[in-house]
Parts: C-alpha cells; structure tokens; sequence
C-alpha cells in the first residue's frame, strides 16, 4: 500500500506507470475536516487496510459544478441554485425516519405548540405497527431561500422497487449509516443504486452518541464499499457528517456535535448538485409515483425534467413504444414542507403532483403536446419469489371477509401492480388462482396484511423461489445473509446456517461486548423459514439480514423444516380434555374452546410427518367418579403471525387469511393426488 498525505489543497495522484496501476485505483481526498482525513492510493488490494491521519480543514471541498449553463449536444442547460432535490437512503433501523423527523421539525415545518407524532413519515398504519419505512414518500423543506426536496425511502431489501424508481428524481442521496454497525447488506444495495446513477453521497453517521460507537471503523467500512462498487474519484470524495437524529443535533467532528442540523443542512447545499435543466425545452415529467384521493381521484407525481408545467394544460402522455394519448392537467401541487399546495405551474427540476390523468401509469412520460418524446422507462430488478393466491375454500369460507370471490381477487391485484413495479401477476392453474412474485417473502406478505385489513379473505400457498435455465443449466437466486449473534449461540447458528447450503465468507467482532457478524452466501429457499429457526437457537438474540447477491448454480435438496404438523380429523370446537392429551403429541396452536375444522393444521408434531388427531373429543358423561377429578394443566398455545405462517408452511399446505383471523390447514388438492 502507498500512502498520500493529506493537504490543504486539493489533492491528486499519477501512478509512475499507467501499466502498474490497478483498475480498482480510488483516492479518496479530505472527507471531514477537524477530523480524520482519507487519503491514500490503493494498490494492489480489494480490501484495505485505511489508516487515518488529522486535517485542519473543517469541510469536505465537494465535487460539484459551479456552472449555471452547460451545452449538452443542441440543449442549452442551466442549473437551478434554488432547489435540491434529495434522497434518504439506510439500511432498515439505522435511524432515517428519525433524522427527517429532526430536519423537518428544524426546519419550522411545524407550529411550536402543535402535536407531532414520532416516525412523521410513516404514516401508514402498518408502517407504525412494524416499525419500518414500507412506501416512499416526499416531503421539502426550506434553509436559507434553497428549497430542499426529500424523499424518504423504505430501508428493507424486499422493498427496493421503491428505492429504486424515486432515484432518478434527485441528484445525490443522503446514505444514513449507524454508529456502531457500519455498512449494512442494504447499505451496499442502495449505494450500488445510487452511485449508477451517477449521484453524489453525503454519508451522515448516525446514532453517534451511542456508548459502543465506533465512528473510524465505519468511515473505512463505508470508503472500502465504495471501492468495491467502483465509484469515480468524485463520488469517493464524501462528506462525513455526524449526527444524533433522536437529539437533532449533527457537526463534521464525532466530538464535537453543534446544537442543531445546521452542519448537515450546509452539507446538502454545498455537496448535493443543483438540478440541470433544460427550461425552455420541450415539457417532460417521469411518473416515479402514484396516489389516489377519493376526490381528486389518481395523482401523478415525478420531476419536472424539462419545460414548464401548468394548471389547465393539454398535455401527451407517453410509453416507452411510443404510443401517446392526450390528457389535460386539471389541477397541480408543489411539496411544501409537509404538505401539497396548489401551484398554477411549475418549473423544471421541481418534483410535483399532478391531477386530472385518470390512467396515468408509473414509468409513462407527461409531454408537451405537439413536439413531447417519451423519457427511459424506470427499470427494477426481477422478482425472486412467487406464491399463490386463490379464493377461500375452507369450511369457514365467507364468514368474516368482505370480499370473497376471485373477480374480487383479481381486480385487487390488478390495482396493485399499478404502483407496485417490482410485483408481478400470472394466471395460475385454474381460474381461481393467481401466482404472486415479488422481491421476497416480506414484499408479498405486507400485501397480503394490506389486503386482509381491507376486507378480503383468500388462501396463499407457500413461497416458492424463481429458478432460472441459462445453457440447460439451472441456476438459483443467492443472498447475502448477515448474522449478528452473541458467541455463546454461534455454534447453532452457524449448524443452522450449514445445513440449508449456506457458505461463510467473512466472520468478525461488531462492536458490541461478545457479538459476533457473520456472513454467508446462502440460496434463496434456505432463508425460507430461517428467521424463526436463527431467533429460536439464539434464544431470540440474534439479527438476520439478506440482500438478493445473483443467481448461481443450484446448491442441492434443502430440507427447511424437521416436524410435521398436527392435523384436525374432525370439525368442532376444542376442549380442554382433548387438548390436555394431544399435547403430549407437540406444540399446539390453539386452545380451549376455538372452532376448528377438518383438515386444519392445530399445532406442530414432535416428530417427522404428519398426525391426525381429535381435538374436539369431550369427556363421556358416564365416565363418573367419586373421588376428586384431576386437575387439566394445558401448556400456552404458540402464538404466530402471518409472516410466522407463511415461513412455516410446506408444499401441501396453505394459509387461510381471513380480516379477523390467519389459519393454517391442508391443501385438500394434494390429498385428492395421492
């Protein structure tokens, strides 16, 4: 390794002989000033070893263009210095909604004696119960004249379509990284995003006041990831700013933290490029987003990439193949702190919503009428795990649900995949069934939550991943699994882990007293099933996290669950004088006095294979004794949620999804075959 020492002028770096140099060559310039400063030339190594040295400057000089028009073939573009547009990308629970939070209300977007709730952005109710960000949502502020557009993404792997389409509305991103974790497996996913795109990335440590922090570690962890996704010596060239988004406080030194977000604010301005645009040009707008108001009907909203845009205009809607439509914009809104208001027009590099479109589809382009061309559609990664879908035939079926039919189901799916681009939707064997594929088993089951809570009631089978044929072989998705885990549980886990194919590539400390990160590289359908098993061999204390890696060669049988279940021979309600015997056999799901039917699955079997056994038998009036009878003790039935479900159930199972209840039974289908 070659180091270069750091210095107040900007700094650059000529290998003697351009032969000698490594494709992999980065320089990473003063990060932060009062602080730590990268700056060294790599040679040679994929992984490096940083060693940091003390700067006197107090920022980052950021890569940014200057210039207020540049000529782009016949376009003549300008920047707009008023307006930034910017994304808050994080892996799940590192504090992102929590730091906009902070900004927002620093920004006065509230009255001072007005009630706000915690996790603003999170308004949907799911989001509130599970604690993450599940849609992408806007927002602006205002520091100093600028206007500062932010949009606030999911930071969980399944929900990366949302990340994905609202990158090509800004110009850099803010990468929220925690204290002590460091880099994440969707920290490498939205960077990687992110940095295709070609934006500029402000990192913001979070969570610095945390007593375990471990701020060096996390600057070289993150600088060595943009390394290994071959960032340009630009984008390298980071401000670091450190930041306590529960306190509202940030500054550019880990130790020395200013009294508010200011720091950050100036960090936007000064490294977050102004929007080029094209003002005069013909009028173009990207739908990245849909809403639906029940007056105002479907909402349109994207960014203004060139014209102007105004209220009452008769427009062209356009597809990638060329096929057009004229529509007429009834009514337009600007973001304006946490609100939309009316707009009469709008300019170029501005993010808006728009009414009046009553077909307007994510990925089609809002064009000038006479002279507007359609802009790249928004392009999302394939699917990597399907279920089924199909109505309700239980013996319960219709009971509770609303919507019940497969004309229901079917119209429910279609408007799902109007906003939800990473989904996708097929016909199943019969007319009664519809194959599900999204970007895991969270992505569907969070639709299958939402659909519950509206009223409709259906089956789903078990996840299933999509395989692939390239040159007659088959290849299967691979994730990149990390495991935080407490080493006195290691060896389970990691016994787990071996036995549904996954290999370990890297094992080391996380900063925490005793706990250790490991990482593998493990199929798909391993991880079906895998949070529930890690949770039980670490007696609850470990954290899992996947991130699709790419397909490779099929890794063999995987065997994902060890115990049948215990199957219900007899429709009735259960008695505490059956349940008393049966749970000798297992675990059980239910108890005393539940309705249940044939076939439905009423706890877990100690043992391999299935059992069918009567949980509805009562006592028989004659069995009568003198002497006192003896006391039922019934252990408490297991408590499982849907996403517990679904991990749980096999290839000749399904899940009964009801508004008021998830139950689990037999697919009579399977039965009928053998």
């Amino acid at each position: 390794m070659e180091l270069a020492m750091g210095s107040r002028s900007p700094l650059t770096f000529r290998p003697p002989n351009p032969r000698e140099a490594p494709p992999s060559l980065r320089l990473a310039k003063d990060i932060f000033g009062g602080s730590p400063c990268l700056c060294l030339a790599i040679k040679g190594r994929k992984n490096p070893s940083i060693q940091l040295r003390s700067s006197g400057r107090t920022a980052t000089r950021c890569s940014v263009s200057s210039t207020t028009e540049t000529t782009s073939g016949k376009k003549k573009l300008r920047t707009r210095r008023d307006v930034r547009n910017i994304a808050i990308v994080a892996h799940v629970d590192h504090g992102k909604t929590t730091l906009v939070d902070a900004m927002l209300k620093q920004a006065k977007v509230f009255r001072d004696n007005q009630v706000v709730k915690e996790r603003i952005m999170d308004s949907n109710d799911l989001e509130r119960e599970r604690g993450i960000t599940i849609l992408s949502k806007n927002t602006s502020i205002s520091y100093k004249g600028t206007k500062i557009n932010i949009i606030d993404t999911p930071g969980h792997s399944d929900f990366g379509g949302e990340v994905e389409r609202v990158l090509n509305m800004v110009e850099g991103v803010l990468l929220v990284v925690d204290s002590v974790e460091g880099p994440m497996p969707q920290t490498r996913f939205v960077l990687k995003k992110a940095l295709e795109y070609g934006h500029a990335v402000v990192v913001v440590v979070n969570k610095i006041d945390r007593p375990s922090a471990r701020p060096d570690f996390v600057i070289n962890s993150t600088f060595e990831l943009f390394i290994e996704l071959n960032a340009t010596d630009e984008q390298c060239d980071f401000q670091v700013i450190y930041a306590s988004g529960i306190k509202g406080k940030a500054g550019l030194s880990p130790d020395n933290l200013a009294d508010d977000l200011g720091p950050l604010f100036e960090a936007i301005l000064r490294c977050i490029p102004e929007p080029s645009i094209d003002k005069d040009g013909a009028l173009q707008m990207l739908v990245t987003n849909i809403e639906y108001d029940e007056h105002k009907g479907r909402i349109a909203i994207g960014r203004l990439h060139a014209g102007v845009l105004q209220r009452g205009l008769e427009v062209k809607v356009c597809t990638s193949d060329e096929t057009c439509r004229l529509a007429k914009i009834s009514e337009l809104f600007v973001y304006e702190n946490f609100t939309k208001i009316p707009a009469e027009d709008v300019e170029a590099g501005d993010i808006c919503a728009v009414c009046g479109i009553s077909d307007i589809m994510i990925g089609e382009t809002i064009a000038d009428k006479s002279s507007g061309k359609a802009l790249p559609t928004i392009k999302v990664e394939e699917p990597t795990v399907r279920m089924s879908f199909s109505i309700n035939t239980s013996p319960f079926a219709g009971r509770e649900g609303k919507y019940v039919t497969s004309r229901n189901l079917r119209d429910r799916l279609s408007r799902e995949l109007e906003r939800n681009l990473a989904m996708r939707v097929e016909d199943g064997e019969t007319s009664d069934t519809f194959i599900v594929s999204g970007r895991g088993t969270l992505h569907i089951t969070i639709l299958i939550e939402n659909m519950r809570r509206e009223g409709y009631e259906f089956m789903v089978g078990p996840p299933k991943v999509i395989n692939k044929r390239v040159d007659d072989k088959l290849l299967e998705p691979f994730e990149i699994a990390t495991v935080e885990v407490p080493e006195e549980y290691m060896g389970p886990v990691v016994e787990l882990l071996g036995k549904r194919r996954g290999q370990m590539f890297d094992m080391q400390g996380a900063g925490s007293e005793g706990t250790s990160l490991l990482k593998y590289k493990i199929p798909t359908r391993g991880l079906l099933g895998l949070r529930n098993a890690v949770l039980t061999a670490s007696r609850g204390t470990a954290v899992l996290n996947t991130i699709f890696d790419s397909y490779g060669p099929w890794a063999g049988d995987i065997s994902t669950r060890d115990q049948g279940s215990l199957v219900a021979f007899e429709s009735g309600t259960t008695t505490s004088y059956a349940l008393f015997s049966a749970q000798e056999r297992g675990q059980m799901f239910v108890g005393p006095g539940v309705e249940v039917y044939k076939g439905q699955i009423v706890g877990i079997h100690q043992r391999p294979g299935d059992l069918s056994l009567n949980v509805c038998k009562k006592k028989a009036a004659t069995n009568v004794r003198s002497n006192k009878e003896q006391t039922v003790v019934l252990d408490t039935p297991l408590s499982y949620s849907l996403d517990d479900c679904i991990e749980y159930i096999e290839e000749d199972e399904l899940v009964e999804v009801t508004p008021l209840s998830v139950r689990m039974c037999k697919n009579p289908k399977f039965a009928k075959r053998k």
